[in-house]
């Protein structure tokens, strides 16, 4: 019988050992359609969260009443409440930020990260260690979206937060524009992914030895 893990093994799980994108590479859409600036990623991160955290506490609350023939339709029908509330809060208080977006936040319904979370965990755990996952799973997907923003912003605009950050000398005729456009988030995503399975890699022949 497995070992049952503590809510702070859950956590970092999620964070790093079992990271959504750059591990599990889901949650792909946002990801390469939101990166190009630090700012989006933080924003996208944050709502993703928010869905995730909402979604794991109301379906773990009350798993013991959900039927497992209707499950995934009362998973979709919670994701799409806390989905809805983040795009109505984000263009009431960001709505510059919220129509960079576009898209993107509605498309939270569909991701299946948080889907994937609420049938793996919630539906099956308390509601300690489903709040663990999902803000564990939630920071992890952030935390992967603000690597590939800071790495497309500085070297597609020569920005971090919309501030300078290179010098002049270096932006006049140097950035690459193609960092903030769709081939450098596929450039950046693979970079990144190649290293944390490196990383992995390192560390697993390490353990063994």
């Amino acid at each position: 019988m497995a070992k049952e893990v503590s809510n702070l093994e859950q956590f970092k799980d999620g964070v790093l050992g079992n990271n959504p994108v750059l591990v599990q590479l889901l949650g792909m859409c946002p990801t390469l359609a939101v990166t190009n600036s630090l700012e989006n990623a933080l924003v996208m991160g944050m709502a993703a969260t928010f869905v995730v955290v909402m979604s794991n506490l109301i379906t773990s609350t009350l798993r013991n009443l959900i039927k497992p023939h209707v499950r995934i339709l009362i998973f979709t029908l919670t994701i799409a409440t806390f989905v809805t509330i983040a795009d109505l809060t984000l263009k009431a208080y960001i709505f510059e930020v919220s129509k960079k977006l576009g898209a993107f936040v509605p498309l939270i319904i569909v991701n299946c990260m948080i889907i994937c979370r609420a049938e793996v965990v919630a539906i099956k755990k308390g509601v300690a260690k489903s709040l663990a996952d999902a803000f564990g799973i939630g920071i992890g997907f952030t935390l992967a979206l603000s690597i590939l923003g800071v790495v497309r912003e500085i070297l597609g605009s020569g920005t971090l937060m919309n501030r300078q950050v290179l010098p002049d000398a270096f932006l006049d005729g140097h950035t690459w524009v193609i960092m903030v456009l769709p081939p450098g988030a596929f450039l950046t995503l693979g970079v990144v992914v190649g290293v944390v399975n490196h990383v992995r890699a390192r560390g697993a022949k390490g353990g063994a030895a």
